[in-house]
């Protein structure tokens, strides 16, 4: 039977040997190496015991469990990889029913996540953390990513519907705006009117669709140059046309108050709520809601428009903070008119000659009935939405920002690119990692995950 000895050298290191004893004398088999390192020791004892594992032909009675040492001193460390990261976004993938989708759109997404890049830049990070490799030949394949936007927003809504159990009875509609780092438009990308003071760069529209809870159902593109009012029809058909049992009542802030917009809703049989524009009113209806309200904390009303009923409320909180801006103002235009300075425009000033301006004195009144006030138009009598319930579904409007932040978040605001292609695909990752992070949130994993996730040594 074989055993392991170890023996005191004359230099002070342990020797270690597969030895075979007889009688009482021991016959040395294989001289496995020496060492002071207690660790070092230990390796060379798991060497023999492996050595002897692999001469002998009897099986010991009891086996000792085999334990893998890594001398660190000695080892190598090759790469590292995210991989528990890599599996547990593509279990999330699954849940929403994306993992279908090319894994380079998925891998793509993952990085806008994880650290949002430009293409070239993601494609060096996916090696770098999950030491997933492509070519350069991905850029002949872009191109055809753009097909399976349907599918992404197919996926989205199955999963406001059977995991989110989200009512479409009620669905929120904004748009946003993305600049270029460029100064030559074209068809796609134009100039328009921009919020980040980027005014000689061109930009593109994005409409965004969500459920009353936040979830992102439809993104659609338009050029940089569309009225905001123009984009929501073509989106709420797109998404119609899809999920034609669904009839939802769109909900969207006073940039889309407009006249040929709602009679079109209108037309399409479709109800909606819009923020009201009150300082817009004729003075008679300002002076009506003014009285009816008539300064009482809490107090609703509705009223007759052209845009149908106007819902509006007091608060007396709203009503101080704008007392203190209008006051700001009215201050401020008193000074330039007392200074006459005609080249600052100011609110609550207007041009009664060519050499002189003076206060407006209706504008500011009108301005004054209008403190604390807020207001909101819809197409649906009160017995059908009660006042109460239009200001709820309106304040839900913070969801879709929420997302648009996300926006900011993910370093979607301006492109590098210019390729149409390159541009969408940007904006389709994005649209699937605000899907992931809903998803997150929802459930409640994103905390966990952060908390787990760990790096393999391979």
């Amino acid at each position: 039977m074989f055993s392991v000895r170890k023996v005191k050298t004359k230099s002070g290191s342990t020797a270690v040997q597969v030895v075979r004893y007889i009688g009482h004398r021991s016959i040395i088999l294989k001289h496995i190496g020496s060492t002071k390192d207690d660790t070092e020791l230990a390796v060379l004892i798991q060497s023999s015991k492996n050595w002897i594992d692999e001469n002998s032909a009897q099986l010991p009675l009891f086996p000792d469990q085999k334990q893998k040492l890594l001398v660190v001193d000695r080892g190598e460390c090759v790469g590292v990889t995210h991989y528990f990261a890599f599996q547990f976004f593509m279990r999330c993938f699954e849940e929403c029913g994306l993992s279908q989708l090319p894994w380079l759109l998925l891998d793509l997404s993952i990085m806008r996540l994880v650290e949002p890049a430009s293409k070239l830049r993601s494609i060096e990070l996916l090696q770098h953390y999950f030491d997933i490799r492509y070519s350069q030949r991905i850029y002949r394949n872009i191109p055809k990513l753009t097909d399976y936007k349907a599918e992404i927003e197919r996926c989205a809504y199955k999963v406001a519907q059977e995991k989110f159990n989200e009512p479409f009875n009620f669905v929120l509609y904004d748009v946003t705006t993305l600049y270029f780092e460029s100064f030559k438009a074209d068809d796609f990308k134009t100039h328009g009117f921009l919020k980040y003071n980027k005014s000689q760069q061109p930009q593109i529209v994005i409409g965004l669709l969500v459920t009353q809870s936040g979830y992102p159902l439809l993104y659609q593109v338009f050029a940089g140059n569309t009225f905001e009012g123009k984009t929501m029809l073509p989106v709420l058909e797109s998404f119609i046309s899809t999920h034609p049992q669904a009839r939802p009542i769109i909900v969207a802030d006073a940039a889309m108050l407009d006249d040929e917009r709602l009679t079109e809703l209108r037309q399409k049989g479709l109800s909606y709520i819009v923020g009201a524009r009150l300082p817009n009113a004729n003075p008679g209806l300002v002076k009506k809601i003014n009285a009816t309200l008539n300064g009482n904390h809490g107090t609703m009303a509705r009223f007759p428009s052209r845009h149908g009923d106007l819902v509006c409320d007091f608060s007396l909180k709203r009503y101080k903070k704008e007392l203190i801006e209008l006051n700001k103002l009215i201050q401020k235009a008193e000074e330039l008119v007392a200074k006459q300075e005609l080249k600052v425009k100011v609110r609550f000033i207007r041009k009664v000659a060519k050499e002189k301006i003076e206060l407006n004195t209706e504008l500011i009144e009108k301005r004054r009935l209008l403190l604390g006030i807020k207001g909101y138009c819809t197409d649906l009598p009160e017995k059908l939405l009660s006042n109460e319930m239009v200001f709820e579904r309106y304040h839900h409007l913070w969801h879709i920002k929420q997302s648009f932040y996300g926006k900011q978040n993910l370093k979607i605001k301006s492109f590098i690119g210019t390729s149409e292609n390159a541009v969408l695909i940007q904006i389709w990752s994005a649209l699937i990692t605000i899907l992931l992070l809903s998803v997150l949130k929802t459930k409640a994993l994103y905390k966990w995950h952060m908390s787990n996730m760990v790096g393999f040594i391979r």
